[in-house]
């Protein structure tokens, strides 16, 4: 399946109205159970003044966040679709920079406080290049957050866009320690109870539009019914230590070698 059109034109009707996009952030911390999980990462790692880069912002959700919650932060975003981050600089309240940059041959000049790459890695054909140019640009004892599709999430292997089927989360470690990093923090995400509420939140809505665009017509219908269940799952998965999962998160610090 392949998500970069739909991403395409919900950021294209953002651009033309730009009041909605307080709304969409809400509306994906709402059907996302990833955002909740990277937000309560970002909030246990944050500080006041702190320096925060986000590689592969796309949205910026999280470069917003970052923003309103800690008015005195620096953030720099960089992704591939220039227009993204354009469209949200123009709005954006607080000290926000941005560049279109591969994140494979980039490193910004800057040393950051704190790093994530999230539904990033598994874009990307040179990901241990990559993990190792974010290591540059942090600061000793800066800390990189991490969300990703595990090896068990089936979807990851038929989605048009990533290059591998999700990662092994012992290979994701191994890869972050051989670049200078040390593991904070490594578990898996949309166990049981995550896995269900990806389905019902995202899964098949987007199966319906699918089948036909006017079936968009159904979709609040649908999240009426099945949210408060899906919220209960989302918030079981958030306080259970998972076994297995689709997703991987991970924190890690950039140590002093």
């Amino acid at each position: 399946m392949e998500y970069d059109p739909i991403k395409d034109r919900a950021a294209a009707l953002i651009s033309v109205f730009p009041f909605l996009r307080a709304g969409f952030y809400k509306a994906l911390h709402l059907l996302l159970l990833r955002q909740r999980y990277v937000t309560r990462e970002i909030a246990g790692h944050a500080s006041e003044n702190m320096s925060f880069y986000d590689a592969g912002a796309g949205f910026c959700q999280y470069s917003d966040m970052v923003l309103k919650r800690y008015p005195n932060a620096r953030v720099f975003a960089t992704d591939l679709k220039t227009d993204y981050l354009a469209a949200y600089a123009a709005q954006a309240k607080g000290a926000f920079s941005f560049q279109s940059a591969d994140l494979q041959d980039f490193i910004p000049e800057a040393r950051y406080d704190m790093a994530i790459a999230i539904d990033i890695l598994e874009h990307i054909e040179r990901d241990e290049q990559a993990i190792a140019n974010i290591h540059e640009a942090l600061k000793v004892g800066g800390i990189f957050i991490i969300s990703t599709p595990s090896d068990m999430d089936e979807a990851a292997a038929f989605t048009a866009e990533h290059v591998r089927p999700g990662y092994n989360k012992r290979e994701l470690e191994q890869k972050l320690i051989a670049q200078g990093f040390g593991i904070e923090k490594s578990i898996y995400t949309y166990g049981f109870w995550g896995s269900l509420s990806w389905r019902l939140m995202m899964k098949h809505p987007l199966n319906m539009l699918g089948i036909s665009k006017y079936l968009a017509l159904a979709l609040p219908l649908w999240y009426l019914m099945v949210y408060p269940i899906a919220e209960l799952m989302m918030q079981m998965d958030l306080r259970m230590s998972n076994s297995k999962g689709t997703g991987i998160l991970i924190v890690a610090k950039k140590i002093d070698r």
